[in-house]
């Protein structure tokens, strides 16, 4: 039930600017849902309702599930400027950040899965960007972030950034 949910928050949403989120906005248990307008929500809003507790409760397992997949493959900090295969990634510090472009190969399978376990955090960089290319879907991308996530200025995030505490997206940032 998570899945048509662009935002889906635990205590609060708040917006500043002219943004757009082009799916739903969950919030629950919390009620504070703010700036909106001038943000533009394309999808339904759901506060503190069971359709957005329900969402809640599946955004957990599905957080659980990913963060206990086992990695496949323990890679540097740094991802821009590398190409990566389907599989599962963690790195030794426990962080991810992006500067450049990050690119994700399917290898020709529309199914192909892509699971980033941060045990702490991911941070974007301004103008940085995620790629997909030979089939890969923005849907099968999971970033499990055990703390926060930081998106730079007009960065080009693709997949489902899953947080344990904050998401914070910066001016110009587009989310797929």
């Amino acid at each position: 039930t998570a899945a048509n949910y662009a935002v889906l928050a635990a205590s609060t949403v708040t917006n500043t600017g002219p943004t757009t989120i082009n799916g739903d906005l969950g919030l629950s248990p919390g009620t504070a849902i703010t700036g909106f307008p001038p943000g533009q929500v394309s999808g339904t809003v759901d506060a503190a309702n069971p359709a957005a507790l329900q969402a809640q409760n599946d955004l957990t397992a599905a957080y659980t599930a990913a963060a206990a997949a086992p990695a496949t493959a323990t890679i540097p900090v740094e991802l821009g400027g590398t190409t990566l295969t389907p599989g599962v990634y963690d790195s030794p510090a426990g962080t991810f950040g992006i500067t450049g472009t990050l690119t994700l190969d399917a290898q020709g399978d529309p199914n192909a899965i892509f699971i980033f376990q941060a045990a702490s955090t991911l941070i974007t960089a301004s103008a940085s960007s995620v790629n997909l290319i030979n089939g890969a879907q923005a849907a099968n991308i999971y970033w499990v972030v055990g703390s926060s996530a930081t998106l730079g200025t007009y960065s080009i995030i693709q997949g489902n950034i899953l947080a344990q505490a904050s998401i914070t997206v910066t001016t110009g940032t587009a989310v797929s």
